[in-house]
């Protein structure tokens, strides 16, 4: 297994621009790649701040955040991007058949020895491979939100990822001074497997009117010491991209336990997703920590 060095990252969104971060805070040589210059150009803005939060925590030193952006570059030049890459992580939008087109262009233009691997949370590492013709070389890497600060990798073996490059990838995220957890490729893997459905009870428990949004996320806060409620929770993921893992549960199950709430599927198509759009189970100013809960009232 050549050494992994070059690093590229498709997509600089929110955990694309995260994984670009602790990467290039590693020593890798990191390109930033997407197809829309706005979204690089945030993405910079972001992990500047990101940055400076870590020095003035004292979680990096000067030096540190300097060697960030000399080792991070940026572009829109897809195939440019790849052609030197030991290791390709496709951070692109949760949709499976935009996934499988971006492997089946990497798997035409990247060097023969690299690793191709995403950061979905949800679908399956085995269909990912199956677009390309080098599947035991695909693997899941699902960071976790926020990446600099978050520890955990949920490392996923395809049905034909080799156990060299799962061995790669496990030692590339101790590199990461991350924690890495080794599971098998099923709907929802085991982090989304267990934590959407208790979102999607969240949810119905609004729904049924069993209680308010801050009764909601209250109990689970004190209750259950989570840090964070589940309503408030989904809103910091995306209420559009809970319903489509809950969609990937449920096709992938059959099972009727995964059936997004009515109340989750009309939220995304009103348009309503949470923090993304400023308004989701709570209500969010720009500029402002303080968010409003949404006085829902029950649909039966």
């Amino acid at each position: 297994m050549n050494k992994i060095k070059n690093i590229t990252v498709i997509g600089a969104g929110t955990m694309g621009n995260g994984i670009a971060h602790v990467f290039a805070q590693n020593g890798f040589t990191v390109i930033l790649t997407d197809i829309n210059e706005a979204t690089l150009a945030k993405a910079l803005q972001t992990i500047t701040k990101n940055a400076e939060r870590q020095l003035a925590k004292g979680v990096i030193t000067e030096v540190v955040k300097q060697n960030i952006f000399s080792n991070l570059s940026t572009s829109t030049e897809f195939s440019a991007s790849v052609k030197n890459a030991d290791l390709v992580i496709e951070a692109a939008t949760e949709h499976k058949e935009i996934k499988l087109q971006i492997f089946k262009q990497l798997d035409e233009i990247t060097p023969p020895h690299a690793i191709l691997a995403t950061n979905t949370s949800s679908i399956s590492i085995t269909a990912i491979a199956a677009a390309t013709k080098r599947p035991d070389k695909v693997i899941g890497m699902h960071f976790m939100n926020p990446v600099p600060v978050m520890k955990l990798v949920e490392v996923i073996n395809g049905y034909r990822t080799s156990a060299e490059v799962t061995q790669a990838i496990v030692a590339l995220s101790k590199q990461l001074e991350k924690i890495s957890c080794v599971v098998n490729d099923y709907p929802g893997f085991v982090a989304n497997r267990i934590l959407m459905p208790m979102i999607n009870e969240a949810i119905y428990s609004l729904y049924e009117g069993v209680a308010g949004v801050e009764e909601i996320d209250m109990i689970m806060k004190l209750g259950m010491a989570h840090p964070m409620g589940p309503l408030q929770l989904a809103d910091f993921i995306g209420l559009d991209v809970c319903l489509n893992i809950m969609k990937v549960l449920y096709d992938g199950f059959g099972n009727p336990k995964y059936a997004p709430c009515p109340l989750l599927v009309n939220m995304v198509t009103s348009g309503k997703w949470g923090l993304k759009t400023g308004e989701g189970f709570y209500i969010y100013t720009s500029g402002s920590k303080e968010i409003k809960p949404v006085n829902f009232k029950p649909w039966r």
